[in-house]
């Protein structure tokens, strides 16, 4: 059971970060290239901000979320580590 939950907590994480970057993925891009000025993939990054002020507040809540608050933290933290590498592997 807490597999499965991992599993769809993982998903709806990807989910989300997924709504954030794909409309954007097929919009016509306006926007001038990045210089050292402009922040490059915005919406990669809030995500990882989002992630982690969700795990610092279930870490910091009175109660343990029906048993999924272990799962869901984990969840988060494999999450940023993926957005973070992905990152890193963006270089151009």
């Amino acid at each position: 059971m807490k597999k499965k939950l991992s599993l769809v907590v993982s998903g709806v994480a990807v989910a989300g970060i997924l709504s954030v970057v794909l409309p954007s993925a097929f919009a016509q891009d306006t926007t001038p290239p990045a210089t050292a000025h402009t922040e490059r993939h915005p919406a990669i990054r809030r995500a990882i901000r989002d992630l982690e002020l969700a795990k610092k507040d279930m870490q910091g809540a009175a109660h343990d979320f029906g048993g999924h608050r272990v799962d869901a933290i984990a969840a988060c933290d494999n999450a940023i580590a993926q957005l973070k590498l992905a990152l890193q592997y963006d270089k151009n």
